[in-house]
Order: C-alpha cells, then sequence, then structure tokens
C-alpha cells in the first residue's frame, strides 16, 4: 500500500478541502441568515435571543452530564444571537434514534451468546465475592458478562503488541476480525494486511471496521476497493460529512482483533508506525494492550459482531462463529470480564469501571491516561481516594498531541495535587496507554481515555482482570514507567498569570475537545 500514498495525495487533500469548504459555507449562510436581514433585523435579533433563553431552559432540564449542559450555556451567554439557532441546527442534524433503533436490535439478538460458555457469576460468589458489585452491574445491567478458562497477557509496549499480533494472526483457521480508530499506511498496517490477504486467499472470512474520521487524513480515497481486491470485507463506520451534527461527535474509538473467537487483542494501540516508534512523532510512544485467550475472547468477538451486525439487513449466524463446542480448555487465571462503552444508550460504561476502581481502593489506584480532563464525579472519586489515604497516582504524557487538551489539563492537575493525588508527566515523549490497577487484585486496559470524548462520546471497549496474574504486570510496567516520569507541582502548575488563567478559561470548553 505504501506505493499508492504520493499518487493518491492530492485526490485526499481535495476531499478535505471540500469538507472544509462546506463547514464554512454552513457557518457563513447561518451568519448572513443573522446579520443580513435589513430592516427586520431588529425584530430578528430579539426572536433569537427569546430563542436563545428557551434553549437554555430545555438545555438545563436535558438528561446530561452537568458539564456539557454549562458549557453550552456559556457559549449562548456569550453570544445569545447565534448561540441558540447554532444549538438548534447542531441537533437537527442529529438523529441517533436510528442508530439506538439498530443497536438495541443488534444487542437483543446477540445477548444470549454472550454465555454459550455458562454462567461464571455463581463462582465469583464463591471464589471471589467482594467484587460482586463491579461484576453484577456489567454483567446484569451493562450486558457484559464475567468469565474463567481465561488466560490474559498484558503487553506492555506497541512493539510488544506488534509482534504478538503477527504470530496469533498465523494461526488463525477460520475468521480474522479487526475494528480500529485509525489505519495509517506504513510498515505496520503493510505488514498485517499482506497476513490478512494471504489468510482471505486460503478461504478465511476477514472483516474490518475502520472510523472515518479517525483514518480521514491517513488513507486514500478508494481504500474500501482495495481491501476487497485483497479479500477483506470493510465497513467505514460514521462517515464523516460537512454538515453541523452531534453525531459527527460519536466516533468509533475501539482497537479490537478477534481470532477464530479463541484469542482477542485490545488496548489503546492502532496501526499506525508510531505506535511501535518506527516514526516518531511526539518522542517515544508508550502504550499497552491486552490478549485474552479462551473462554473471554469470544466476549470480545461478539462485541465487534455486534458492531458489525448494526445494518439492519445483517443476521448473524453468532452459535457457528462460536469455537468450544466441547468446552474451552484453556486453564482459568482469576476472573476476566471483557466490557464496551456506547454514547447512544446513555449509559457511560466506562466511566463508571473507573470509578468502582477508585471508590473500592484500600491502598492504591495507578492510572495511567494520554489526557486528564475529566468531569466532576471523577474529579470527586480521585481526591476522596487520595484524601483516604489510598495512594492515587496518574502518568500523562510530557509531550502532548493535542496542545490546548494539555493546556486545559494542568487546571485539573491544581485540584488533583491539592488533594494528595500524584501528577506524573512522562518524560520520554507520548504516554497513550489507558490502564487502571489497584490493590494487586483489580485492573482494566482498554481504550477509554480519561476525557469527555472517550468517556461520553465515543464507542470504547475494554478488559477488567479480577484476582488475574497479569495484574501484576500491570502494576509493574506503571512502577517501571515511573523514574521515566516528572512529577508536577503547584509550582509546575502556575508559574505565571498565564499558566494560572487560560488553562481555567479553556476548561470552560473541556466537553468540546
Amino acid at each position: 500500500m505504501a506505493g499508492v500514498k504520493n499518487p493518491w495525495a492530492r485526490v485526499v487533500f481535495r476531499r478535505r478541502f471540500f469538507v472544509a469548504g462546506a463547514l464554512l459555507l454552513q457557518i457563513g449562510f447561518l451568519v448572513f441568515l443573522i446579520a443580513g436581514s435589513g430592516i427586520l433585523f431588529h425584530y430578528f435579533n430579539w426572536a433569537l435571543r427569546i430563542l436563545s433563553i428557551i434553549v437554555c431552559v430545555y438545555i438545563l432540564n436535558k438528561v446530561e452530564k452537568p458539564a456539557f449542559k454549562l458549557t453550552w450555556i456559556f457559549l449562548i451567554l456569550l453570544f445569545p444571537i447565534f448561540g441558540g439557532i447554532l444549538y438548534i441546527i447542531f441537533l437537527f442534524h442529529s438523529n441517533p434514534r436510528k442508530l439506538r433503533r439498530y443497536s438495541e436490535r443488534v444487542k437483543h439478538r446477540s445477548e444470549e451468546y454472550f454465555y454459550l460458555s455458562g454462567d461464571k457469576l455463581p463462582s465469583l460468589l464463591t471464589e471471589a465475592p467482594d467484587f460482586l458489585p463491579q461484576v453484577r452491574y456489567l454483567q446484569k445491567y451493562a450486558g457484559f458478562p464475567i468469565y474463567k478458562h481465561t488466560q490474559a497477557e498484558y503487553l506492555p509496549s506497541g512493539e510488544a503488541f506488534y509482534k504478538k499480533v503477527l504470530e496469533e494472526l498465523e494461526t488463525a483457521e477460520h475468521y480474522i476480525f479487526l475494528e480500529f480508530f485509525i489505519l495509517r499506511e506504513g510498515q505496520m498496517l503493510d505488514s498485517i494486511l499482506a497476513v490478512l490477504e494471504r489468510k482471505a486467499r486460503s478461504g478465511l472470512d476477514i472483516r474490518l471496521i475502520y472510523d472515518d474520521l479517525g483514518c480521514f487524513m491517513s488513507l486514500p480515497p478508494n481504500f474500501i476497493e482495495q481491501m476487497e481486491r485483497r479479500g477483506i470485507k470493510c465497513i467505514v463506520f460514521n462517515t464523516f460529512r460537512p454538515i453541523l451534527s452531534s453525531l459527527q461527535n460519536n466516533r468509533d474509538h475501539r482497537k479490537l482483533i478477534c481470532i477464530d473467537g479463541k484469542t482477542a487483542f485490545t488496548g489503546g494501540i492502532n496501526l499506525a508506525d508510531e505506535y511501535i516508534n518506527i516514526i516518531e512523532r511526539f518522542g517515544h510512544w508508550k502504550d499497552a494492550a491486552i490478549v485474552l485467550r479462551g473462554e473471554a475472547a469470544w466476549s470480545l468477538t461478539l462485541i465487534f459482531l455486534q458492531m458489525w451486525n448494526m445494518e439492519p439487513w445483517r443476521n448473524e449466524n453468532y452459535p457457528a462463529l462460536y469455537p468450544w463446542k466441547d468446552g474451552c480448555p484453556i486453564e482459568s487465571d482469576g476472573f476476566v470480564q471483557p466490557y464496551a462503552d456506547s454514547p447512544i444508550d446513555n449509559e457511560n460504561v466506562g466511566e463508571h469501571v473507573y470509578i468502582q476502581i477508585i471508590n473500592n481502593a484500600r491502598n492504591y489506584v495507578y492510572i495511567n491516561t494520554p489526557y486528564l480532563v475529566v468531569d466532576d464525579n471523577l474529579i470527586s472519586a480521585l481526591t476522596l481516594a487520595a484524601k483516604s489515604g489510598v495512594d492515587v497516582r496518574i502518568i500523562t504524557p510530557h509531550r502532548w498531541d493535542k496542545k490546548i487538551v494539555a493546556i486545559t489539563s494542568r487546571s485539573y492537575y491544581r485540584q488533583l495535587i491539592s488533594a494528595g493525588v500524584k501528577v506524573y508527566e512522562y518524560t520520554n515523549g507520548f504516554n497513550h496507554s489507558k490502564t487502571f490497577v489497584s490493590d494487586d487484585r483489580v485492573a482494566t486496559v482498554g481504550t477509554t481515555n480519561l476525557d469527555f470524548r472517550s468517556l461520553y462520546l465515543h464507542f470504547e471497549c475494554g478488559v477488567v482482570l479480577y484476582n488475574n496474574r497479569s495484574i501484576g504486570a500491570v502494576k509493574e510496567d506503571f512502577l517501571n514507567t515511573l523514574p521515566l516520569c516528572h512529577e508536577i507541582t503547584p509550582v509546575d502548575c502556575a508559574r505565571n498569570i498565564f499558566q494560572r488563567v487560560i488553562p481555567d478559561v479553556l476548561r470552560l470548553f473541556a466537553p468540546l475537545m
């Protein structure tokens, strides 16, 4: 694929230019509509102001995170003529009802197949009852059961992930499913696609989902046609359209590789060369993933299939893909519970997993995250844990991919540090890992960042480990990373007035970042 990059560069640029131009035209038309009303401008002005007041009342009574409400009301107060109609146009093009209906249909058709290996909740009641509230929430309410007969292997870098993926892909006998936010042409993607093409030609079912906005600048326009010629079935998630719409915020941020329902990967790593440090974008790229072998791998496979079958005309034969016809022979290693999070069901599963780990901690909570832009629920949980004597430590990047997010994060640093939370920046480069580990008993590895987009707007996934040997590996990786970090002090957060004021102003817009 690397050879087609340059010929397509101009085509890709034209597509991006068209999208940007279309968005600017919509904004320009809106300005003209408001400012160019001639003699009726006075009445139009007051009508829009009244509309903005009505919109503010609607926002206040809407079931939504307070931070989102505050940001929109602030914008409407800042632009009393513009704000209300902009919010209405934003919602007018947003129709999640159709997507929600498809999602509910797929969930209803597939939920029973999570239990093809049986219900392991009774075993948990006997062997690890302390975890019951956390496990019961994910299983009984969110719909993601707990499993035994699973071996988990923590992969502390993109390089380890890449090597393991190539090894496991060669073992595939029936199917390989992949779902990624970012695909970028280069050594990593090309080598994996070469294996997939070879497997497809030998008769395996190869499927790929990728997010359109995540790959907006990294793939040629004819990428799907290229995949079809290779025998790879391909779906683009939520095709980016040049309209003002909140649906454009709902991106597929998951990273999944599922092999025969027996082996599955997830974590923070996309298929692009910076993730394995072949190229350098923001210094050394620190990332993490996990591979599951056994019953829990089937759960991640079903999570992929739920996304694949969102189209109403698809009707998957789920049992035909289940690999363990005579029971799973993998030895149990504690309990493993994969989960997924959707922005269209009003249930913040990823956030609740994190909050439960923090609230149940007795000795320590160690966190890796590339962004630290959170709402009051997580701030309260983190600060309360620290004030209660729990050793709460968070590693973020020192070199950031998004400068505005980095500046905004520092407003949270001050509040967290003052409560006793220890915040570190990875000085070697960019820390993209998303891991929590607590008390040597529980850990989660997945795709969810500590920011508004990941927690509330994106499709995400992850894996919770209970009394599993890989929990020690997650902790060890965190402790091995600490010597490469700089601990942030209150002085670092406020060396001058700009470092104090600018982050606080940007924090008002945190839900839009």
